[in-house]
């Protein structure tokens, strides 16, 4: 069951890797791949299993994505107390913050596809769409505080709605939620164009994850990485499994709900680093390290939910 789901996506990964190595893929291509990624295939993906898709919001389904949100805050909370009682530095503050809890969302998607089917994609999706904004909110309200530029907190929160409601994720889970609502079906001749444009997403999504490891920072910044990893991929799962305990989730919500809170750390977290003054060789190295650990923390749940 472990290496039936987690294999094909690892493999990906580290065929992404190798071919970084070898000199067959670059920075040129691998930019241009996320931005493909990030602003056609992924949005088309997830507006294409949205939009077909039952969306009827049940009491099971409004608890779980409480229980998501209540456990990355009660996580944001807890890293940011480490951040203050620890020596993590301002610089390395935001960086650090997001490490903990910011989600690979291409991996996710290939986990769910692969273990959960078409259904589970579509209940991702709309996950996806709700968990982003609260993510960047988080993400930048704690750059903002840890910048020592407190002039600059109204731009920068400006920046950051304009970043959510430009969000071509978030606009592809609003898009299909809309066209499941008032349409919920596609014409056979689209339906094989979104499939076929959606086939390249994961493929694409997971040589680029690849691409982004670099494995030389990891030593200058191991602690604090391995403080990243463990706050995403053990005391999440851990503070997840609590409160959806707590709300009564269960069933397939439930094994979606750790499988979520197993997932490594986003290659997202480089791309904010750098565009908000925090450190970039810590998030290097947190994506490296929070994804190599994801395995152990992905195949545990699968073989506690499935032993």
């Amino acid at each position: 069951m472990i290496i039936q789901h987690l294999f094909p996506i690892f493999a990906l990964i580290l065929l992404g890797v190798m071919l970084k190595r070898l000199g067959m893929t670059g920075a040129d291509y691998l930019a241009t791949t996320d931005r493909l990624v990030y602003y056609v295939f992924f949005p088309v993906l997830l507006f294409w299993k949205i939009g077909g898709a039952n969306q009827t919001l049940t009491p099971g389904a409004m608890r779980f994505y409480l229980a998501v949100i209540l456990a990355v805050i009660a996580i944001y909370a807890l890293s940011t107390l480490y951040i203050r009682l620890r020596p993590v530095t301002d610089f390395q503050a935001g960086t650090f913050s997001q490490s903990c809890y910011r989600f690979n969302t291409y991996v996710g998607m290939a986990v769910i596809l692969s273990v959960m089917g078409e259904s589970g994609v579509a209940q991702f999706g709309i996950l996806i769409g709700l968990v982003i904004p609260l993510i960047n909110i988080l993400a930048v309200a704690t750059l903002i505080w840890f910048s020592g530029r407190p002039a600059g907190w109204r731009l920068r929160l400006r920046a950051t709605v304009r970043s959510i409601l430009t969000n071509p994720l978030v606009l592809g889970c609003a898009a299909g939620l809309i066209y499941a609502r008032w349409i919920n079906t596609f014409p056979r001749f689209i339906d094989n164009t979104l499939a076929l444009a959606a086939a390249l997403t994961l493929p694409l999504a997971l040589f680029s994850v690849g691409g982004s490891l670099t494995p030389s920072t990891l030593t200058r910044h191991f602690r604090l990485a391995l403080a990243g990893s463990i706050f995403k991929l053990v005391l999440l799962p851990a503070t997840g499994y609590g409160v959806m305990r707590l709300l009564g989730v269960a069933d397939s919500y439930f094994f979606m709900g750790m499988l979520f809170f197993a997932l490594p750390t986003s290659t997202a977290i480089y791309v904010l680093s750098s565009q908000l003054g925090s450190d970039t060789q810590l998030a290097s190295a947190a994506i490296l390290l929070s994804t190599a650990l994801s395995f152990g923390s992905l195949s545990l749940v699968l073989w506690w939910m499935h032993g």
